[in-house]
């Protein structure tokens, strides 16, 4: 377990929803998926949440109000703890003496309206007689709500507290001041009762008059009743009631005519005075074709703030008229909401339409929802008609193999068609480049207050998982149709049909197309500041794309490469440096040029937030596997080369050469050349033998250095192992070029060495050298020829090894020798040294020793012999100094 997330600062510290914070603290985490939960205020702000180290995150805050904790879970440290506070701000009324960080209208602060600003107009006099304090050492109202809940400070309210008065007034009173006030406020009770019974004192008099004056009101209305009686009006009522009917009859014609005119004028009047309303329902329709929603909307609004509460018959029919037009309205804004395709600022004005008609719907959320079902459906739709045209190619392609089975007469198609995985992954990346931004934008929109609708629960982490779903179903999509071998085999490739792929070579000249496709749609998600956790799954489908892209273009050069063979014209090429090669290994490097610079320029570089293609250790391995494949090729195609062809105008070439007996010399330099252009196969030997000597000396190292060039090294292992493989070749070259030069020429040596029944136990006293030692010479001067017509470099190696195996044979047949006599000793002392003089240059020690012990199985001569020795081999060195010039090094 790893220690809690701890906030330690926040920048800024206060602000409206939609602010974006930096969190600064310890402990976030070592990566972005490490990061699982984050809440300001309160509220859940993980979707916005944007990790970028193990100290810092980035999101933008809720709808939280007030001071609030901002909280950061982990995968291994939990739920963390914050040292610092964010505050929100609340839509409160500010008072005119309230700090507040933005302009408010303080008239509608005051409650006195016309009145005096005087303090009396608006301030009560403190009860106790005392002062009341400045605010700066008051309780708040929150806290003095915590302290007495459902009671008040004022001493007019029922629930007045005189502790919470006290506390909020007179906080720093001291004691003494409230004894002293509560002393005043005695007083001011008692001089209020007190009142009442001073004013009788004081008024006494005028007291009694009024009493006088209400008795003799009282006798003189006693007089009248006895005089009148008790109703003195009654008769006079009678009368005028009578006068009243009379009138009555005599106006009633005229008063019904004119209560008939008034109607008549009152409904004109009516109807004059509520056009606006009568005709609202036709100024609707009239609207709603012009796509003038916002006068409809107006409109609306107007009618209801004049005619909904009013309890009038025909209004109510006038507005339930109107209001089945606006239910109608608000069902084909919403149709057209979320029909697709529409701009995201369409949307916005529908959504806004839509808030003002006080709708049932989630606009916003069906926007959004749309928006999202509609890729989708894009996505699918453009895999049907992809794999339709798949079938429709392969069924064109029967038919054409029919049709050019049985008719001479074919049509050309394309040389390089592009495959439709190409055309389906280009429309993909088009699709979601175009397409996500606005449901991206929509949802930012919507979670920030933009669209001024209220954010439902759990809105925020369905969004987050239908951003995740359209990328993994993107990603997952592409690898079914161009690398299908990464998808999951138990679950992916049930729901995500994999697709038949092309030709290696075909998609070599394609895949990196698709990667840049898939690039510029990732650079295009990249600039909408996604979440980590969605870009993480593109970022995975491009590094699985480059890698297999690396390996089809390796693959792609391997069987290049592999067919070398057949192309090898065995024509030397010029070289300063370099004799005896061929085209083959100037090919090779030129192709491994190519491809470094191919996969250098497209696969091997990194783009936006891409780590080096080589860090990956799958990558890497798969890249030393490819290089160590593709060495591999270029041995075997050397190695194949050495085989003996088996067609017919091979045979005579790939016979040994037959030796003359007679001249001393290889008949085949007689022989007429076949009418192949391909030289012998010792020669093709030779050739081969100096490629190999040049890829392990020259190729090699220019290859390491391309690869160094460009930023990447190959393992020192696979070029070593390259290396060995090479040099085990050219052994074997050089093995194969031995045994079909040496063998001959050493298996001649015996039967020209006995020519004419000659016998070391000899009577003819010698003259000249013996011809089987002069057909040596001029054998290995043949080898030297040949070996320097293709390389001078290939001599050194060549030229010791069959002088070491003439060195041997020698030995060999003078350990054979029963019985010298004095000329065969002499004969032999002559040939052997002759042969060891002229053979100096290319001797082994080896070969030195064989000489020695040869002649050491000579019997020793005089000095007169010796000296006869001497005199017949100066006459050789005279005879043959051009023998000798040609074996010599320069």
């Amino acid at each position: 377990m790893a220690p809690p997330p701890v906030v330690t600062g926040l920048s800024p510290n206060d602000g409206p929803p939609g602010t974006r914070i930096t969190i600064r603290g310890e402990n976030f985490g070592t990566r972005a998926t490490d990061l699982i939960g984050l809440t300001i205020c309160g509220y859940d702000c993980l979707l916005t949440a944007e990790w970028k180290s193990p100290s810092k995150i980035i999101a933008i805050s809720g709808p939280g109000k007030g001071l609030g904790d901002v909280i950061v879970s982990t995968k291994l440290g939990g739920v963390g703890t914050c040292n610092v506070k964010f505050k929100g701000y609340k839509n409160e009324n500010i008072g005119p003496m309230k700090d507040s960080a933005v302009w408010v209208e303080e008239t509608s602060f005051y409650p006195w309206d016309r009145h005096s600003l005087s303090s009396s107009s608006f301030q009560q006099d403190d009860p106790l007689g005392l002062s009341v304090e400045g605010t700066e050492r008051k309780l708040t109202e929150d806290d003095l709500n915590e302290k007495f809940p459902n009671t008040s400070g004022d001493i007019t309210a029922e629930n007045f507290s005189a502790s919470w008065f006290l506390l909020e007034n007179h906080l720093a009173t001291s004691f003494n001041d409230l004894q002293a006030g509560l002393l005043h406020l005695k007083r001011k009770v008692e001089g209020q009762k007190e009142g009442h019974l001073s004013f009788l004192k004081t008024n006494v008099g005028a007291v009694m008059d009024q009493v006088d004056t209400l008795m003799v009101l009282k006798e003189k209305y006693e007089k009248d009743v006895n005089m009148f009686g008790s109703e003195p009006t009654l008769k006079l009522e009678k009368a005028i009631k009578g006068s009243e009917r009379e009138a009555r009859k005599l106006y009633d014609d005229v008063l019904a005519r004119r209560d008939r005119a008034e109607k008549t004028r009152n409904a004109l009047n009516v109807l004059s005075r509520f056009k606006f309303l009568f005709c609202l329902p036709c100024s609707i329709a009239r609207n709603i074709k012009k796509g003038d929603y916002d006068i409809i909307i107006n409109d609306y609004m107007r009618v209801k703030n004049l005619f909904l509460k009013r309890d009038i018959p025909v209004f109510k029919m006038a507005l339930n008229v109107i209001e089945q037009f606006i239910t109608g309205i608000k069902e084909q804004l919403h149709t057209k909401l979320v029909k697709m395709p529409i701009n995201v600022e369409e949307q916005k004005r529908l959504i806004k339409y839509l808030i003002n008609l006080d709708t049932n719907y989630e606009p916003a959320w069906d926007a959004i929802n749309g928006r999202a079902i509609y890729l989708h459906n894009l996505m699918k739709q453009c895999y049907e008609e992809d794999k339709a045209a798949i079938l429709e190619d392969l069924n064109k392609s029967k038919n054409s193999h029919l049709t050019s089975k049985y008719s001479k007469y074919t049509t050309l198609q394309e040389t390089n068609p592009c495959p439709q995985n190409v055309f389906y992954v280009e429309e993909m990346c088009d699709i979601i480049s175009e397409l996500f931004p606005d449901i991206w934008k929509l949802g930012q929109a919507y979670f920030v207050g933009e669209l001024h609708v209220k954010v439902e629960p759990g809105h925020k982490t369905a969004f987050k998982h239908m951003v995740l779903n359209i990328m993994e179903v993107f990603c997952k999509r592409l690898r079914a149709a161009i690398i299908p071998h990464t998808l999951d085999k138990n679950t992916d490739r049930t729901t995500y049909e994999p697709w038949a792929l092309p030709d290696i070579d075909l998609m070599a000249i394609y895949l990196p197309d698709c990667l840049r496709y898939v690039r510029y749609s990732y650079a295009i998600l990249v600039k909408l500041d996604l979440p980590s956790e969605a870009l993480d799954i593109v970022l995975a489908f491009i590094m699985d794309l480059r890698i297999h892209c690396m390996c089809i273009l390796f693959k792609k050069t391997t069987d290049n490469v592999k067919q070398f063979s057949k192309q090898e014209k065995w024509k030397i090429e010029i070289s300063e440096s370099y004799s005896g090669i061929t085209e083959l290994p100037l090919k090779f490097e030129q192709s491994v040029q190519d491809l470094i610079q191919v996969i250098s320029d497209s696969i091997l570089k990194s783009e936006l937030r891409e780590g080096s293609l080589l860090e990956n250790p799958l990558a890497q391995k798969e890249f030393d596997k490819q290089i160590e494949i593709l060495l591999a090729t270029f041995y075997m195609v050397l190695d194949s080369l050495t085989n003996k062809g088996s067609s017919d105008d091979d045979d005579d070439e790939n016979r040994s050469p037959i030796v003359s007996q007679l001249i001393g010399t290889p008949s085949s330099m007689y022989r007429l050349r076949s009418h192949s252009q391909k030289p012998a196969w010792e020669h093709r030997l030779l050739m081969t033998l100096a490629n190999c000597q040049y890829t392990t000396n020259v190729v090699l190292k220019n290859i390491v250095e391309a690869f160094l060039k460009n930023g990447y090294s190959i393992s020192p292992n696979i070029i070593r192992k390259s290396k060995m493989d090479l040099e085990n070749l050219e052994r074997s070259i050089l093995e194969s070029y031995l045994e079909q030069k040496s063998d001959p020429l050493v298996g001649t040596i015996e039967p020209s060495m006995y020519l004419g029944r000659f016998d070391w136990d000899t009577k003819v006293a010698p003259t000249d050298l013996r011809p089987y030692a002069k057909e040596c010479i001029n054998n290995l001067i043949h080898v030297h020829f040949e070996v320097n017509s293709i390389s001078a470099k290939l001599i050194d190696s060549v030229l010791p090894q069959v002088v070491q195996t003439i060195a041997e044979e020698l030995y060999r047949l003078m350990s054979c020798v029963q019985k010298f006599s004095i000329h065969g000793i002499q004969q032999a002392h002559i040939d052997i040294s002759a042969l060891q003089e002229f053979f100096s240059a290319y001797s082994t020690p080896k070969a030195k020793d064989h000489f020695k012990e040869a002649m050491e199985l000579i019997p020793p001569l005089e000095q007169p012999d010796l000296t006869i020795v001497e005199d017949i081999l100066q006459k050789c060195r005279t005879k043959m100094r051009l023998q000798i010039l040609c074996l010599q090094k320069s």
